[in-house]
């Protein structure tokens, strides 16, 4: 009986110091950085699985509308024709389609245009990147860079990105985000 809690005590003891030296499953990137000078305070973003930090790296916000989202939540993108055209061309790209449908209303999937969402915090731009960024208990992966496919830290969708397939969705409906 005393051999098996010693065994029981040393496979605990591993897996504790296992942990001690992973990086947080929850970046988008290894090293976090602060924001752009100048560019206001970082959202404090979440998990969509637990509400846990969801830390990404500001480094990643790499253009002026990612910037402006990622202090603001807002979406510039939102009602940009353009943006949309290429949000419509990374949802297709990134097999969307085959679970939420050709026009994001749902088929395995949930619908995603509202106005009942899955994850009612979708309802709101930033809710909804960071469910589809980190991914969530109902069984999508996440899709942001770096976390998409741990093994390749380039593979995956940029938050520029995605908010240009936010901005698709939300063509094809009476809900910006943006409220």
């Amino acid at each position: 009986m005393s051999r098996m809690k010693f065994n029981l005590f040393l496979m605990l003891m591993l897996v504790a110091l296992s942990a001690c030296n992973k990086k947080d499953a929850n970046t988008g990137a290894a090293d976090p950085v602060s924001p752009v000078a100048g560019s206001g305070k970082m959202l404090d973003f979440v998990t969509t699985q637990d509400s846990k930090p969801l830390v990404i790296d500001a480094a990643l916000f790499d253009t002026p509308a990612a910037k402006e989202f990622m202090t603001t939540g807002k979406n510039t993108y939102v009602g940009n024709p353009e943006a949309i055209a290429k949000g419509k061309k990374i949802f297709q790209l990134y097999s969307c389609t085959q679970c939420h449908g050709p026009e994001a209303k749902g088929q395995v999937g949930p619908g995603l245009t509202g106005p009942d969402f899955r994850y009612p915090k979708d309802a709101t731009n930033k809710g909804m990147f960071e469910t589809v960024w980190h991914g969530t208990n109902g069984g999508m992966g996440a899709k942001g860079i770096g976390l998409m496919d741990p093994t390749d830290p380039k593979n995956g969708i940029t938050p520029d990105e995605l908010l240009k397939v936010i901005s698709w969705i939300r063509s094809m409906s009476k809900i910006t985000g943006n409220e």
